[in-house]
């Protein structure tokens, strides 16, 4: 299972698809989680959506987690699968909740009403490519990968394949 969850290739759109949506969501995590860029921190975040969405502290916790500790392990590519699914979930929600009502597109020309869901959405693409193809080149998940890949590799060549003193063969 957990081979299944990381394993990864070395493809570098999946790389740039992964440290863009951590870096853009770390920010609004950032806002949550420490109260930076105008946010309001973690038990004003909590309580307002209790208060305006119903929805119980326990799980405004796991978007506060999500959008701050999820979007540093989507950054740095540890269990990006799982990362991903997180913020996917959060966006679901936000759309849900807050943006659905607004239509598709973002409030460009700052009318007193909220913003649409284009943004989720785009987000949401970049999950969907996150959790078929893992987290890609220079990830955490792609250094466990190869370990594993090496030693499921001598696992199957077995201690008949070797001769005593010969040279191990390197993984291509």
């Amino acid at each position: 299972m957990l081979k299944r969850l990381i394993h990864t290739d070395d493809d570098l759109a999946t790389f740039v698809i992964r440290v863009t949506l951590g870096l853009v969501v770390a920010a609004h995590g950032a806002q949550k989680l420490l109260g930076w860029f105008g946010g309001h921190g973690p038990a004003e975040t909590t309580e307002m959506f209790q208060r305006a969405f119903g929805i119980p502290v326990a799980l405004g916790w796991m978007v506060v987690l999500s959008d701050s500790l999820g979007a540093l392990a989507l950054v740095l590519g540890i269990f990006g699968r799982l990362a991903a699914a997180g913020t996917g979930l959060v966006m679901l929600g936000a759309i849900y909740f807050v943006h659905g009502r607004w239509g598709f597109f973002m409030n460009w020309y700052t009318q007193p009403r909220g913003e649409g869901f284009e943004f989720h959405l785009l987000a949401l693409a970049m999950v969907i490519a996150i959790l078929i193809r893992g987290s890609g080149r220079w990830s955490v998940d792609r250094v466990l990968t190869r370990r594993l890949e090496e030693r499921d590799g001598l696992a199957a060549r077995g201690a008949g394949d070797r001769s005593v003193g010969a040279a191990p063969v390197a993984p291509v």
